[in-house]
Parts: C-alpha cells; sequence; structure tokens
C-alpha cells in the first residue's frame, strides 16, 4: 500500500472514530439535561384532564385507566375518545364505574386530518382543566407521575409543554432491536445544551405522552394546526414553539412505560407511518445515513486498527449508558449494528414508498407521506 493510500485510510479511521465519539460526547452532556421530573411539592391546584384517544384498545383501556386513577386527586377528568372503534373499548372503559371517567364518540375523520390528531382535538375540545394530559392507551403511568408533571409544569420559567418518551417494553425481537433507537437519537444526537426551549429545530417530544397547559394548546391552534401530521408530538411541539412558547423534553423512563407494538410487523408499520416526517426526509435521510452508519456499522465491518478500536469502544459505550439510562436491557446494545442497520433499511424504504407515491396504512386508515 502506498504512503497516499496508508494516508487516506487514516483520515477514513480518524472519521469513524470521531462519528462514533460525536453521540458518546453529547450523551454525557444530555444526561444532566435530559433530567428526570423531581419529586417536589406542588405549588398549585390547577387540575389535569387526561386525554386518551382509544381506537380499536379493548385490550388496553382498563390498564391504562387504572393507571391513571392510582395517581389521585390532581385528576380531575378522564376523557377517553372512542375513535370509532370495532370492539367494546368505550363499554370497558365504563366498567371501571369511576365518575371521573367520560367516553366521548368520535366523529368521522375528516379529510386531511390524521386520526390520533382528530381524536385529540376532540379530546381538548370537551377538556375542561388547566392542564391537558395526551397518553396513549398502552401507556401506563406510575402512581406520582402526574404529580411530578404539575411540579414541574408550575416550577419558575416553566414551559407550556412537557413531554418525554416512556420506559419502552419490548418482547419481539425487532422491538428490542429497534425501539430503544428512539432514546439514542435523543440522548445521542439532539444538543440539548443548546437549546433554550424556544427554538423550533432543536424542539423534541413524543406523542406518547404530552402535557401542555390548555391556554397554550388553544392559543395556538392545538392539533387542529398540525391536522395533518403522523408525528404528532414532535410536530406539537414545534408548532407551540413557533408560536412563542417554551418547551421541554425530560427523561420519562420513571414516569410511565409503554409496550408501542406487539408483534414485529407493528414495529416495522410504525418506523414507516413517521419515517418521511422524521429521518427519512431528503436531506435528513443521507446525513442520518452517514452519522449513523458512521459511528455503529462501519466501525464493526473494518478491519481492528487501534482507531477503528477506540470507534467500536465509543459506540458501545454510548449505547450502554443509554441501554442503563432507559432500562433497556443490554442485548440491544450488543447488538447495535444490527438494529441501526434495520433502522436505516426502513428509512430507505419509507423513502422509496413516498417517491413512488404509496401511501402508509395504520390501524385500518390510509394515509399519504
Amino acid at each position: 500500500m502506498s504512503h497516499d493510500d496508508l494516508g487516506r485510510k487514516k483520515e477514513r479511521e480518524y472519521l469513524l472514530c470521531g462519528l462514533a465519539f460525536l453521540p458518546l460526547l453529547l450523551c454525557l452532556t444530555n444526561l444532566r439535561v435530559l433530567a428526570r421530573a423531581p419529586a417536589a411539592a406542588i405549588k398549585s391546584q390547577d387540575g389535569v384532564s387526561v386525554l386518551i384517544p382509544a381506537r380499536n384498545e379493548a385490550t388496553q383501556i382498563i390498564p391504562a385507566l387504572e393507571s391513571v386513577l392510582a395517581n389521585g386527586t390532581l385528576v380531575k377528568e378522564i376523557l377517553v375518545l372512542d375513535d370509532n372503534s370495532d370492539d367494546d373499548t368505550a363499554d370497558r372503559a365504563l366498567s371501571l364505574g369511576d365518575n371521573r371517567i367520560r367516553i366521548l364518540r368520535g366523529t368521522q375523520l375528516l379529510e386531511g386530518w390524521c386520526g390520533k390528531n382528530h381524536a385529540c382535538a376532540q379530546l381538548a375540545r370537551a377538556a375542561t382543566q388547566p392542564w391537558l394530559l395526551f397518553i396513549d392507551a398502552d401507556v401506563r403511568l406510575t402512581t406520582d407521575a402526574v404529580n411530578r408533571l404539575v411540579a414541574l409544569g408550575d416550577s419558575p420559567n416553566a414551559p407550556a409543554l412537557l413531554s418525554g418518551v416512556p420506559r419502552q417494553i419490548t418482547a419481539t425481537w425487532l422491538e428490542w432491536l429497534l425501539l430503544p433507537l428512539i432514546n439514542v437519537l435523543l440522548f445521542g444526537y439532539l444538543p440539548l445544551a443548546l437549546d433554550n426551549g424556544r427554538s423550533a429545530g432543536l424542539a423534541a417530544a413524543c406523542g406518547q405522552l404530552v402535557m401542555v397547559r390548555a391556554q397554550a394548546y388553544r392559543e395556538s391552534g392545538g392539533h387542529g394546526a398540525i391536522r395533518g401530521r403522523l408525528h404528532d408530538g414532535l410536530a406539537l411541539a414545534r408548532h407551540l414553539r413557533r408560536h412563542g412558547y417554551r418547551t421541554r423534553l425530560i427523561d420519562a423512563t420513571d414516569l410511565a412505560q409503554c409496550r408501542m407494538y406487539r408483534s414485529g410487523s407493528e414495529v416495522y408499520a410504525g418506523l414507516m407511518k413517521n419515517a418521511v416526517e422524521g429521518m427519512a426526509g431528503p436531506v435528513a435521510l443521507p446525513i442520518w445515513t452517514v452519522l449513523l452508519a458512521g459511528a455503529h456499522i462501519l466501525p464493526f465491518l473494518c478491519r481492528g486498527t487501534a482507531l477503528v478500536w477506540m470507534a467500536r469502544m465509543a459506540s458501545l459505550a454510548f449505547r450502554l449508558i443509554v441501554a442503563l439510562r432507559c432500562h433497556q436491557g443490554l442485548r440491544t446494545a450488543l447488538l447495535s449494528p444490527i438494529g441501526v442497520f434495520l433502522l436505516l433499511w426502513i428509512q430507505f424504504h419509507a423513502r422509496l414508498r413516498h417517491l413512488l407515491g404509496r401511501p402508509v396504512s395504520w390501524k385500518g386508515r390510509i394515509y399519504d407521506t
């Protein structure tokens, strides 16, 4: 190998090393910034409306409601919108017999709306409390989650919207390979230390768990302003920031848990659904490919020089830190290259389907991306 070839090889190794250390260093910073909601005394008595959109959630709705009811008196009302379900979601919700639970019958989906946004908008119109807490039917709150969220929302300079990623419960192999990557992207690739809560470009949120001031929500237009967006949590946070409201992402690992999907096919379809609005955009996809493949795939395929081994150790150290922080288990970290490859595969698949004009399907509804 010539001297020039050796030089170019060394440059590539330095590049891989840099790409691997980038998320590790950002993660070490974000561990402090992406904090958990502290247990604190509540200063106000502002009540909370818990809002649950539910479409064919008969097997999920009772555990979800029981976890909300266990949060005590701050929960003034729980509204469940039965979004034209084919099962007995509504009857099961009413069977708990708590007078705080109200069932709303969803209207037919309007043109230009995504199903969840349509359901959430109807829920918000019926809500009566100063705080709106949107959760999915597969979310299980801890018994102190609402108190801690309200306490954080009542703190000085509190944002209008709080959101976090619950602990992801995974069972099938695609679940534990892919779903932990949600927190990998947040901890390793979002420069939260630079975020003042107002830049739309740095906004982040998870639609599984969103608490927002009712006044800010209604003044900004709420879900009606993002009616056609599939990535509802992120879109709502960005929209509020554009209207001058602050939002904040927290680590919700100890506030709630969620088993988002129940099979490999659901995982694939669910990630496809949101891909084009996220990583699979025309500008975003090449950038994410370089960042993720360079840090978490290529170091494990290259010959093991000293620099390559440094890149491997940095990549694994980062994944292990996130796995421990978010209670993900070790196997998802140790098989990181496979998970990242599958994630990128889904993004390219979604991009191709978008270019071919093929819609995505979710919960019996068809959406253009």
